[in-house]
């Protein structure tokens, strides 16, 4: 009797850890479901797609010039203001002339007498009382006369300045009175006139984005002054020197070692749009934000970019398959936007892919591929 109690409590005592068991396998396995519902998926799905550069550039117009003086005199007067309209050969300022008529008188008196002088010599010369060397000298001083006559008049003519182009005066001209000084370093300034009718943008690109950029690419941009507007434009030229010229090892050696170090860390090479402005809303100096297409898809197999992730071995995606088990899938690589990734090969359109960082439960059939995800 007492051994049928014993072998009752043995059994019972093993139903009930055998139930316990169970139940704690059910709730692991529970716990599992759980975690992998809790992992965030998204579809591999079809859309059209976009690459761009993006860079700062400045708004210039195509043509532009600088009026300065051939010559140094004070301005006696400026014919027009900012903003006129001229067109070339127009009137636009007179400088004082006084002393360069001056010279031109004077220059005019000496070929009148140096001509007399070279008549009488070539005269007596034919008779025989002058000799050939004497007549030359005398053609010499006339010849010097004859030419310093033809600057005097250029440099009374140049007391008169002229618009060397149709367009815009752009800023303020000098003011009457001002001393206008020639010269090839740094000449004055008498005024700025631009043909405001074709505009373009000097865009600084970074030098890991040049590569993608080609002449013909078209180009979106916007300016401050106008929130919300976006602007088009296209590349009509690419620098093939950085702006710094970094890359000339001897003109780089005359610069200080400080401008050196501050520039060397970051290249970039100027990228030059033409810009369309229908509305001429666009000002010189204007800061535009620019988006160069670089490369465009329809139609196309994505994903967004966090679900990418890279190893040693290339750039994979993690596929959640529908019974709760995921794998490493390493996939190609197209275009990017700002959101998403085209994939080549290695997806479907429709397979779940993972944007969380979870624990994998891994399937059966090994499907796993590569190590744990990395960024």
């Amino acid at each position: 009797m007492n051994m049928d109690w014993k072998v009752k409590a043995v059994a019972a005592a093993l139903i009930i850890a055998g139930v316990a068991f169970g139940g704690y396998r059910y709730y692991t396995e529970q716990q599992e479901v759980k975690k992998v519902a809790a992992v965030e998926t998204v579809q591999a799905g079809r859309r059209d797609m976009k690459s761009t550069v993006s860079a700062t550039g400045t708004i210039t117009p195509v043509e532009s010039v600088e009026v300065s003086p051939k010559i140094t005199a004070r301005i006696t007067s400026v014919l027009v203001k900012e903003n006129d309209t001229v067109t070339a050969g127009q009137i636009v300022a007179t400088l004082d002339g006084t002393d360069y008529e001056a010279q031109m008188n004077k220059a005019q008196y000496e070929v009148t007498n140096t001509k007399s002088k070279y008549d009488r010599a070539a005269y007596l010369y034919s008779i025989g009382a002058k000799s050939q060397e004497e007549l030359e000298d005398v053609k010499l001083s006339y010849d010097t006369a004859q030419s310093n006559l033809v600057s005097a008049k250029s440099n009374v003519n140049n007391t008169i300045i002229t618009a060397p182009m149709d367009g815009v005066v752009v800023g303020e001209p000098q003011t009457v009175g001002s001393m206008a000084v020639q010269g090839n370093n740094s000449p004055t300034v008498i005024m700025r006139i631009a043909d405001l009718s074709s505009k373009q943008i000097l865009a600084k690109v970074d030098e890991t984005d040049i590569g993608s950029v080609r002449v013909g690419q078209q180009a979106t941009f916007t300016v401050d002054s106008y929130t919300g507007k976006v602007f088009k434009a296209r590349v009509s030229k690419i620098s093939q020197t950085d702006t710094g010229n970094s890359w000339n090892i001897k003109s780089s050696s005359s610069s200080s070692s400080s401008n050196s170090s501050s520039t060397a860390s970051v290249i970039y090479y100027y990228v030059t749009l033409d810009v369309e402005d229908p509305e001429n809303l666009l000002l010189p100096a204007m800061t535009a934000r620019v988006d160069i297409t670089t490369a465009s898809r329809q139609d196309v197999l994505s994903v967004p970019l966090t679900t990418l992730k890279t190893d040693s071995n290339g750039s994979y995606v993690i596929v959640v398959h529908p019974d709760g088990t995921q794998e490493n899938r390493y996939v190609e690589t197209g275009i990017y936007d700002d959101e998403y990734v085209e994939i080549l090969s290695g997806l479907q359109a429709g397979e779940a892919v993972s944007s969380s960082y979870t624990v994998q439960k891994k399937s059966g059939s090994n499907r796993g591929m590569g190590g744990p995800p990395h960024m």
